[in-house]
């Protein structure tokens, strides 16, 4: 007889995982909430293809065809490239606790993550720049550099700032307001509204942050206290997308693009966008009424009856 969904003795890994998460690598309540349910998920698959109890020893000796076959199962019940290439990155990052807590080092099957459709680059969903942040932010060892990272994805969307901008930011605008003063190409200075969200992000950030954050300091560190460099914000971009499979054409500066993609999305008249993005000339701004455009494009195919 197949054991049931609570006869598991991995459940209580998972748990020990979420609490790790929660506590250790102080990851917002939300997202590990969504970690956990992947795991649980994780389990009760592996106890229906394994047909035994699901143990750390189960676990520790699962090859590429056994998560290859989870993600078939996820597939086949509708969930998306993006959506398994998530869970995937869950699943990944579970077992790597799980072998670190049984002092073991962590040899992970090697499995690919779903390929999404090539298509024409359009703005990035909130859900993808939500995974991009959450993914860059379990990558990273300690727990302030997550959400050091975390907040500067998030800054580039909800801000749209260039990523030399939000890099030169000093720590003199702590505690945030409704808005923050940047300097962006050629001196030029503008106001740029912050999200409650970002701003959280932020705040988060800078009291995990072991560096002085006094006047004249910058506000994103490096681990050695300097002031980040842009590279480093790329590489944690590029390693989170590929974790995720999602198009290279998410980058940093992407993420600006997207801000004001769905801006004009929104109602967002160009002038007032230009003023936002801090471009020279008008006409830099005008590229957006072509994605947004493209995008009406693309609903009118999928909802015309002859389109």
């Amino acid at each position: 007889m197949r054991p049931g969904l609570n006869d598991h003795p991995a459940r209580g890994d998972v748990t020990r995982w979420a609490d790790h998460l929660l506590h250790d690598r102080r990851m917002s309540a939300h997202s590990v909430r969504a970690y956990r349910a992947t795991g649980f998920r994780f389990i009760d698959f592996l106890g229906r293809h394994r047909g035994e109890a699901v143990d750390a020893s189960m676990l520790l000796g699962l090859k590429a065809v056994d998560l290859r076959a989870f993600l078939a199962a996820r597939r086949g019940e509708g969930l998306g490239a993006a959506s398994a290439a998530r869970e995937l990155s869950g699943v990944r990052s579970f077992l790597k606790w799980v072998a670190e807590a049984a002092g073991e080092t962590p040899r992970l099957p090697a499995t690919r993550a779903p390929k999404r459709p090539k298509t024409l680059p359009r703005p990035s969903s909130p859900a993808d720049v939500a995974a991009l942040g959450q993914s860059a932010q379990a990558a990273q060892d300690e727990p302030w550099v997550g959400k050091r990272d975390l907040a500067i994805l998030l800054l580039l969307y909800g801000a749209g700032l260039r990523i030399s901008e939000a890099m030169a930011l000093d720590a003199d605008l702590l505690p945030l307001g409704a808005a923050i003063r940047v300097t962006g190409k050629g001196g030029k200075q503008r106001d740029v509204p912050i999200l409650p969200a970002v701003a959280q992000a932020i705040g988060d950030y800078a009291r995990e942050c072991p560096w002085p954050m006094d006047k004249g300091d910058p506000l994103f560190r490096g681990v050695r206290g300097g002031r980040l460099s842009a590279d480093m914000v790329r590489r944690s971009v590029r390693n989170a997308r590929r974790e995720l499979g999602l198009p290279d054409s998410l980058t940093p500066h992407a993420l600006r693009h997207s801000f004001a993609s769905h801006l004009l999305a929104a109602g967002s008249d160009l002038r007032s966008l230009q003023e936002l993005l801090g471009h020279a000339s008008l006409s830099s701004t005008q590229i957006y009424t072509k994605v947004d455009a493209a995008r009406l494009l693309d609903v009118y195919r999928n909802a015309h009856p002859r389109g």
